[in-house]
Order: structure tokens, then C-alpha cells, then sequence
């Protein structure tokens, strides 16, 4: 494994970061193969940055798929594991950020639809955590203990799960937020569940803000009249709009849908159309252009051996609450609109500009069905690694429900259910929460 070139330190406030780049086999089978780059950020609180060689790694692996790490804060979870003695390194995992990328100008190399898909495949848990591991060689290759310890927030904690499936020996311990995967072959069970909760989080959404029932119906009435295009050439159709829904698992995130539905519905009111700034705010709030595996690759973190199909497309037409066709309301004026949550659907791949040339790769990979296993549950029922987890009672991104059968199943899992935080509750309280999961791991507190 080579780094690809000198590392780059500065100062942060508060904190040394070293940028390093690694070089790793695309195909981890192949190692003589083609190969990309991987990026991570390492971070450690700047008086301690003499024990740089010292210091025991966190390694934070980031939710999606798709979507690399922030710039780091002496702040919140992290300034948590800086204060217990630990320094963090930051992964873009492969395909995001600043690693090899996957977007529609990085896939244009390949010349057919097929090639894209094949390419596609190496960028799934599995080849993440092969990652880390060449990554964990290099870095701790100097040290007499070269085992270091995992932190995972949503799709991260699916990750660690795939982790601690192939390469338990390599942990110290492992903390997960949001994050516990159903052990499941497809998605389809995931969405019949995660349908009801959307539902009622729809109703609680009206509850809060009665008066958007009309001013939702306003827009989408407009918007199924009006062809209407975001700045970046998008199709902003009813089913995009009411994509926003993903904003429902956040917290806060009611507030933010409400602002875009106030600001619409005032638009039509005094000028009879939609603002640009409208439009720019409704596309920046949608990240499947910016971050294409999010789309491209959501539904298959669950397959092992079966295909997605579109399981959220082929689930939804169970539920009648999502229609998106005008005539559906037209005649009953107390119907509310509701929104969708984090599910993709195969028409994403024409209403969003960026995902208009995967269209057809898209539609390959949701018909693989030779995934290869991303857990071992022979090894999680024999674990030995210490292992915490947060799981939030209502998310309304992983079930908590099937979260719960997960950590059943992983020996030793100490699992922490509750109701005070939602999807992003680590972002919103990471301090407080890093040092609660530190501490069950540690068999500190009883739960």
C-alpha cells in the first residue's frame, strides 16, 4: 500500500489535522488491479499534538451511502473522544469527497451503461472496510498495539457491522448512532416498516402546522399544471417535491419543511409562480445530484444475493397515503399531501438533472442479484469485541424494531433505545452521547 503523496498539516482552531491520501486495489480480489485513492483526515487536539504516534485512533465512519466527512470541530462527539484520549481519523469513504469519487463526470470514462454497473459494485461495505484495514496497517505498522476502535453513524454503523463480521480482530471496541442494520437479503421488509413511520410522522407534521394542508396543496396543484425546472435543469415534479419528507427524521426538520412550504405557498399568492430563490433552496436541500451513490447505491447496502428491484417504488403502492397524482386531491379538498421519506425511486433518475445519465446503470444494478454477504452472523453471534449502540425509537431512516433483532443477534451488544433524539441525534448532542455509549461498552451504566 502506498500514500500517495506527502502529507499536508495545519492548525485548526484548537486542533492539528494531518490530510493523508492511501492507494487501495479497487477490487480488493485484485489487488494488482486498478487502483483509487482513498482520503482521511486525521485530528487530534493541538497541545497533544507531540503524541501523534501515540495516541489510540477513533476512526468515524460516515452515514449515507454516499457522502463524505465535514471539517472537524473541537466540539461535540469528537472533542467527547479527544477528551478520553483518543485522536479521530476522518474517512471519505470510496467514492465521496475527496477519495476516487462517483459522479456523473467521474463514470463518463466508461462507454456503456454495463461498465458503469460493473464499476458501481466495488463501492459497497464490504470494500469500504477493506479500506480501512489497508489504511490501519500503514498507519499503526510502527506500534506494538495495532488496533484501533470505530465510531459509525447511520450507514457507518452498517459498516461496522460488516466489520465486525471480516475483521473483528482488528477492533478495540465499537460505538454505533442510528445505525444498526437489519440482517437482511433485500430492502423490501425495511420499507413496509419504514412507510408507517413516515406516515405518522406526516400526521404530526399537519398537527404542528394545520394550515400547511392548503399550502401544500397549493404547490403541488401548481406544480402538476406547470412544468416546472430547479436551476440545475431538475424536473420539479410533485413525487421530487415531496422527496423534502427526509427532512421529517431530523430534528428541526419539520421547521425547515415548513419555511420551504410558507415561502411556496406565499410565492403563488403574490406572484402567481415560484421564486428562483424557491428553487434554488428546494434543489439545494435534495443532495441525489451532488452526492449520485446516495441514489445509485442506496437500496443495495441491503442486498446480499437478491436484487432491490426498486423495493421503495414496488412498497409504496401498498400505501395510498403517497400519492402523487393531482386528480387524487382535485376532488377532495381535506385530503392532505404527504411527503416520502429517504426512499429512491427509479423516476429520480429523470426528474434529477445529475442522475439523468445513470439512468440506465441505475436500472442495471437494481436488477443484480450477485451481491456478495456483508455480514457473517456466525462471527456477530461469536463476537468478543465490545460493542454500544444508540437506537432512536422513532427514526424514520433504520427500525429500530429490526435494529433491535440485529443486536440480539451480535454477542455482547449493549443496546441504548430511546426517545430523546432522532436520526441525527449525534449531531445534535454528540458530546453527551459519545460518553454514554463509552460508558455502556465499559459495562458503566445499566440500561
Amino acid at each position: 500500500m502506498t500514500q500517495l503523496h506527502e502529507v499536508e498539516s495545519y492548525v485548526l482552531p484548537g486542533l492539528k489535522v494531518f490530510d493523508k491520501y492511501f492507494e487501495v486495489p479497487l477490487d480488493h480480489n485484485n489487488e494488482n488491479g486498478e487502483k483509487i485513492r482513498i482520503f482521511a483526515r486525521q485530528v487530534l487536539p493541538l497541545e497533544k499534538s507531540q503524541d501523534v504516534e501515540k495516541l489510540p485512533f477513533i476512526v468515524y465512519l460516515q452515514g449515507g451511502p454516499g457522502f463524505e466527512c465535514r471539517l472537524p470541530s473541537n466540539s461535540g462527539w469528537m472533542k467527547a473522544a479527544f477528551d478520553k484520549g483518543y485522536q479521530v481519523l476522518l474517512l471519505d469513504q470510496r467514492g465521496t469527497g475527496l477519495s476516487t469519487a462517483i459522479n456523473t463526470t467521474s463514470l463518463e470514462k466508461f462507454s456503456t451503461a454495463e461498465e458503469k454497473a460493473e464499476y458501481l459494485r466495488y463501492f459497497r461495505a464490504d470494500s469500504i472496510i477493506k479500506d480501512c484495514e489497508i489504511i490501519r496497517k500503514e498507519l499503526l505498522k510502527d506500534r506494538d498495539n495495532q488496533k484501533w476502535s470505530l465510531l459509525g453513524q447511520s450507514f457507518g454503523g452498517f459498516c461496522i457491522t460488516t466489520y465486525l463480521s471480516l475483521f473483528p480482530e482488528s477492533l478495540e471496541f465499537a460505538l454505533i448512532t442510528g445505525g444498526v442494520p437489519p440482517l437482511v437479503n433485500n430492502p423490501d421488509s425495511v420499507y413496509q416498516r419504514l412507510y408507517k413511520r413516515v406516515i405518522k410522522r406526516n400526521q404530526q407534521y399537519y398537527q404542528k402546522y394545520p394550515k400547511d394542508v392548503s399550502r401544500v396543496r397549493a404547490i403541488v396543484e401548481y406544480l402538476a399544471s406547470h412544468p416546472t425546472k430547479v436551476p440545475n435543469g431538475g424536473d420539479l415534479t410533485v413525487r421530487r417535491f415531496q422527496q423534502l419528507g427526509l427532512f421529517f427524521g431530523f430534528t428541526g426538520g419539520f421547521d425547515t419543511v415548513h419555511q420551504v412550504v410558507l415561502t411556496g405557498a406565499s410565492n403563488l399568492e403574490t406572484l402567481g409562480k415560484l421564486s428562483y430563490k424557491f428553487l434554488e433552496n428546494v434543489q439545494e436541500l435534495q443532495s441525489f445530484d451532488t452526492n449520485n451513490i446516495y441514489a445509485i447505491l442506496h437500496e443495495s447496502i441491503y442486498c446480499q444475493g437478491e436484487s432491490h428491484r426498486w423495493a421503495a417504488e414496488r412498497v409504496r403502492a401498498e400505501y395510498n397515503q403517497f400519492e402523487s397524482n393531482w386528480d387524487a386531491y382535485h376532488n377532495n379538498s381535506e385530503k392532505p399531501v404527504y411527503f416520502t421519506g429517504e426512499m429512491v425511486y427509479s423516476w429520480m433518475f429523470d426528474d434529477y438533472a445529475e442522475l439523468r445519465p445513470l439512468k440506465e446503470a441505475a436500472e442495471i444494478t437494481a436488477n443484480y442479484e450477485s451481491w456478495g454477504p456483508l455480514y457473517d452472523e456466525n462471527q456477530l453471534r461469536q463476537n468478543t469485541v465490545p460493542v454500544a449502540a444508540v437506537s432512536y425509537y422513532n427514526d424514520m431512516f433504520v427500525d429500530v424494531v429490526l435494529s433491535e433483532q440485529t443486536a440480539n443477534t451480535i454477542k455482547g451488544m449493549q443496546q441504548w433505545i430511546t426517545n430523546k433524539y432522532h436520526h441525527n441525534g449525534l449531531r445534535e448532542d454528540g458530546y453527551e452521547i459519545f460518553n454514554f455509549l463509552y460508558r455502556l461498552k465499559n459495562g458503566d451504566v445499566d440500561i
